[in-house]
């Protein structure tokens, strides 16, 4: 498809930013693909590398027309950017540049990391614009006869890209000295075509990104483009669809994709096929022809971005009003694609994959085979074809593991019977990008659907397809105009049911498979118990003070408290102490009472101390008495600040023994203007009774460094402990914010968190106290909000400045890998709940759930949800609560309360779009039992159907045969205990009103009698009959008058009166009375 503007004119760049120099080179990837080129170089020196014993790459100078090249592609792969008018000669011991000023300024930083891994020299050769380069290819040209005469060999072999043509004067200069100097020639376009073709984990991420593009753009833009065209009957010519999908994939915010601008490119203009007219090599352009698509017309579509330079493609053909002949191409074409797909397994031969395709042609339609492509496609990457790729019948190499493969086939110059001419010919043509895996192929533009419902549009009733599309239920006639596709018979609320059955069953099948290879076996970290260590204030005797005073003393030093006991001071480490507390009786004797930590006693620490020593006897607890009130006061007050500093500090100290040790901060170069934001606060606060202060936040070479006046008050967030960052400007808020989710803890202060939070008070809290209203015209009231408006403004872009900073260091190639960019919430999703124990606002982002202004925070990943359940669904609801089930299962679940239920279709609707299964039930469920009975047999959970036994629809029907089926649930309101709530909830609020008369008379009198469970058999049998209840059964009757009259009564034993619920009744066995017994225990 059109290879024309320069591939890699853009490079991975993007405008340099402040501190940030946008060409670094990653020196890592250098490294480790330079030592790969060499030994590539090495071990297939003689069948892919010609027997070269030197490489010699010529770069042209940048173009506006987009090409590939190997010289370019070597660049990128090498250094990460492209270096038009370059010349690199690569010898057993010297690597050459031949480039200008800044060029080598820029390749300076690869000379020791050269000369560490691989003990090669890196030589820079600078030519100026005036000269030509002659003489310093003669000194390259001199290095390489040297190398030559030393090996023994008088005449060199040079091995160079034959295919590349010299552009410009330098190159042209290089040539002709390379075609008169005394060397042999090799072509070594092979060699770099076999060292390209495996992609390593950052180039893979590259061509995920560009399929994800891709496929977004088909789906999301072109799909719904076309839909709309011949929907509203619309006229445009391709080369318009043409020029709008190139914009759609040069800009992916206009299709919702967070990719940055300047990383994306197109890998070809955008191709539009119709009318008859079709081409399906990949030089094909769109026409001015206006888009057809009258009756058994047929539209082809194909798109390729790239991402930092790495290529992708799709094509998918789109049937209207299809006859059968069209419709088994199609079909045939579909099989023989997936059957190809299916071939790409490491260890298999290219070959391989044509011959499936071929096969299921010859099985299916015999009569098809001339007219069906003869490759299934090539290698892609940073070339859009790479040469020694081709998956055809004659390919006999090997696949291997991280290969990347365009899988194009299609069937070309088809006839179809119809009178019309621009129907009369047409082809269909199928392309996806395709990862080869160890066992199966990745298909990363599998989010755009080639299914036959999918592509298939029918307008005449008559002759429509029987898809998914058909109107279901409908008598009406469709119009010319209509799409099966955007035919609204189908409710969304039905579309979302189809799409959550289909997600039951992939969630089904993705948990039997986690399950299976023990997936959920996290650490149960629930109740962990905190350790202290061995308690020693003192090694020996005479390492205690002299005493002063036969007294209460207090050591500071060695945090201890000496007390006299029988004449001798004895000494206790002050993390023995459990409470201290002091009285003054009327003789002014002041008492002290200390209490100390004994094993065994409720809500005693559990510690290594109490194990070690569990045949000792142990000081529960003393007295002392003294006249010296202020003595007293002051020994309690010093005991009570030294406990404390000890428990803060060995809590801390415990915290910190279980973190993850982080990378050290790398300060930016001071030569640039640091990237900074002023006077921020951070969450969770630093601890301490002093002033807080701001501080400001600093991003620096691997990491983010907030720091305030107080050399003691700093936090180190680095780039690779980064998790999730979120930028949420103040909008109805009174704050904007930065907030990073990192993947382990850190200490902020004393205090150990997974979320870090700076953030500027945006408008102040100021309370006006005074008179009465103030008018809306008043001046200084409109001046007041105009500069709280330019204040948040201010505060807002500051914000924005920084964020858009950091994702320019964050679009670095050494940072590339961890994927970072700030997420921004997206408050039209958003809705309100209570996460923890304040009613906030919850906004969803594009990977995860959060609340970041209440705290503690919110930050729930999408991609670790298991399932998500709405609880407490139902008619009359005013609100409901939302249940995140993790991955994870013995990680606890996450509710979210009090949702107001106006916000139930918005939520459905959402969890619906991020293919998120949900189900919904009337009431809550206990879930700490149901995820450990999971976990304890997760056979015989998949046998019985995985998660549908959430399903509502499915419970209801069984719900009436068993009374256990209940079990695990927690109701919210009244739980009903026989098969129908409605008559249950009625006859037990009939008892209990029973009841609460009962009461009011009890306590009018205390002697009046209460009634015989007799009689209240009696009445309640007179409800249960009013009501229509009498098939209920004896023992349901019974279990529902229990619970409304107490359920800690035997009924062998009743009272003669219920008990009152009056403060004066003692739980005691006397208030379980005899039938004879008249009178309530009090007291």
């Amino acid at each position: 498809m059109a290879e024309s503007r320069n591939a890699n004119a853009k490079s991975s760049n993007g405008k340099p930013s402040g501190a940030v120099n946008p060409y670094a080179i990653d020196l890592n990837n250098f490294t480790k693909r330079l030592n790969l080129l060499y030994s590539h170089w090495k071990e297939h020196h003689n069948d892919l590398w010609g027997a070269s014993d030197v490489l010699a790459i010529a770069t042209p100078p940048a173009s506006e027309d987009l090409r590939y090249l190997k010289s370019s592609a070597l660049n990128i792969w090498l250094v990460g950017y492209e270096f038009p008018e370059t010349i690199m000669v690569f010898l057993k011991k010297q690597i050459h540049f031949l480039c200008s000023q800044k060029k080598a300024s820029l390749l300076e930083v690869v000379k020791k990391s050269a000369k560490e891994a691989m003990s090669v020299e890196v030589v820079m050769h600078v030519k100026t614009k005036s000269d030509d380069g002659s003489d310093l290819m003669d000194i390259i040209f001199h290095a390489v006869l040297a190398q030559s005469n030393s090996n023994g060999h008088d005449t060199p072999v040079i091995g160079h890209i034959a295919r590349e043509s010299p552009e410009g004067k330098l190159l042209e200069t290089w040539d002709e000295k390379l075609k008169n100097a005394n060397c042999e020639l090799s072509d070594v376009t092979n060699g770099f075509s076999d060292l390209f073709s495996v992609k390593d984990s950052i180039e893979l991420t590259n061509v995920r990104k560009a399929a994800f593009l891709t496929s977004s753009v088909m789906k999301q833009f072109v799909v719904p483009k076309l839909e709309k065209v011949i929907d509203e009957e619309k006229k445009i010519s391709h080369s318009s669809l043409m020029d709008d999908t190139e914009k759609a994939i040069l800009e992916p915010a206009r299709i919702k994709v967070k990719l940055k601008a300047e990383n994306v490119d197109i890998c070809y203009p955008p191709i539009f096929q119709s009318g008859g007219e079709f081409d399906l090599k990949p030089s094909a352009a769109s026409n001015d022809e206006n888009l057809y698509y009258d009756s058994t017309s047929v539209i082809i579509c194909a798109i390729g971005s790239r991402y930092n330079s790495y290529c992708s493609n799709i094509a998918r053909t789109f049937l209207i009003d299809a006859n059968p002949l069209q419709s088994k191409a199609y079909e045939v074409l579909l099989k023989a694609h997936e059957a190809a797909i299916s071939e790409l397994k490491s260890g298999n031969k290219i070959s391989a994959v044509y011959q499936a395709a071929l096969s299921v042609v010859e099985k299916d339609a015999p009569e098809l085979i001339a007219n069906l492509t003869k490759t299934a496609g090539t290698g892609i990457g940073l070339e859009f074809r790479e040469s020694g790729l081709s998956l055809n019948s004659k390919n006999d190499r090997i696949l291997r593991q991280g290969m990347v493969f365009n899988v194009s086939l299609g069937f070309q110059n088809l006839q179809a019977e119809t009178k019309k001419p621009k129907t009369q010919k047409y082809s269909v043509l199928l392309a996806d990008t395709v990862i080869v895996g160890e066992k199966i192929p990745d298909v990363v533009t599998s989010k755009s659907t080639k299914a036959v419902k999918d592509v298939a549009y029918s307008f005449n009733e008559d002759d429509q397809p029987k898809t998914k599309h058909e109107v279901r239920g409908s008598k009406t006639i469709l119009s010319k105009a209509t799409l099966r596709s955007d035919n609204h018979e189908m409710s969304k609320e039905e579309l979302r049911r189809q799409h959550q059955a289909e997600l039951a069953r992939q969630k089904n099948e993705e948990t039997a498979r986690r399950l299976a290879g023990g997936g959920s076996s996290a650490t149960d970290n629930r109740g962990g118990a905190k350790t202290i260590g061995d308690l020693v204030a003192y090694k020996n005797v005479n390492d205690l003070p002299p005493p002063r005073e036969f007294m209460i003393q207090i050591d500071q030093k060695n945090e201890a408290i000496i007390l006299p006991i029988h004449g001798s001071m004895v000494p206790f480490h002050v993390a023995t102490v459990k409470s201290v507390s002091s009285q003054q009786d009327g003789n002014r004797t002041c008492y002290i009472r200390i209490i100390f930590n004994v094993p065994g006693t409720p809500f005693s620490p559990h510690d290594a101390n109490s194990l070690k020593f569990q045949g000792s006897i142990y000081l529960k607890e003393v007295s002392f008495r003294s006249k010296d009130s202020r003595h007293i006061s002051e020994v309690v007050q010093q005991i009570k600040t030294l406990r404390r500093q000890v428990t803060s500090r060995e809590s801390e100290r415990a915290e910190r023994a279980t973190l993850v040790s982080q990378e050290k901060l790398q300060l930016s170069s001071t030569k640039f203007k640091p990237i900074k934001l002023l006077d921020l606060w951070v969450r969770p606060p630093f601890g301490g009774r002093g002033r807080k202060l701001t501080g400001s936040l600093e991003a620096h070479t691997n990491g983010l460094r907030y720091s305030t006046s107080r050399p003691d008050e700093r936090v180190d967030v680095m780039f690779a402990n980064i998790k999730h960052a979120f930028f949420q400007p103040a909008e109805k808020e009174m704050i904007t914010l930065v907030h990073f989710h990192l993947h382990n803890h850190i200490m902020v202060g004393n205090k150990k968190t997974k979320d870090v939070q700076f953030y500027i008070e945006v408008i102040d809290v100021v309370q006006t106290i005074g008179g009465g209203k103030r008018s809306a015209y008043d001046p200084d009231e409109i001046e007041e909000e105009q500069r709280e408006r330019d204040r948040k403004n201010k505060i807002n872009m500051d914000f924005q400045n920084f964020v858009n900073r950091v994702n320019d260091v964050w679009g670095q190639p050494q940072f590339k890998a961890l994927d970072l960019e700030f997420d921004q919430p997206l408050r039209e999703l958003g809705f309100h709940g209570v996460p923890h124990k304040v009613s906030a606002f919850i906004v969803p982002t594009s990977s995860c759930l959060v609340e970041l202004i209440e705290t503690p925070c919110v930050v729930i990943t999408l991609s670790e949800i298991e399932i998500v359940n709405l609880e407490r669904v139902g008619l009359g609801q005013k609100n409901f609560d939302m249940t995140v089930v993790f991955k994870d299962f013995k990680r606890d679940v996450l509710r979210i309360d009090s949702i107001p239920s106006t916000s139930l279709d918005g939520i459905k609707e959402w969890l619906n779009t991020t293919d998120l299964k949900y189900y919904e039930s009337r009431l809550n469920l206990n879930w700490r039992p149901i995820l450990k009975t999971i976990t304890d047999d997760p056979e015989k959970f998949i046998e019985d159907g995985g998660w549908e036994f959430l399903n509502m629809e499915v419970s209801d029907s069984d719900s009436d045969k068993s009374v256990d089926s209940d079990q695990g649930y927690v109701p919210s309101d009244v739980q009903s205990d026989s098969g129908s709530d409605d008559e249950d909830d009625d006859s037990e609020s009939l008892v209990e009103s029973e009841d609460d008369e009962e009461e009011d008379s009890e306590e009018d009198s205390e002697e009046e009698e209460g009634k015989t469970w007799e009689e209240l058999e009696r009445e309640a049998s007179y409800a249960d009959r009013e009501k229509g209840n009498d098939s209920d059964s004896e023992e349901e009757r019974k279990r529902r008058k229990i619970k409304a009259l107490g359920k800690s009564r035997e009924p062998a034993r009743a009272p003669t009166r219920p008990p009152s619920s009056s403060t004066h009744s003692t739980p005691s066995s006397a208030a379980i009375a005899t039938p004879s017994s008249t009178t309530s225990s009090t007291t």
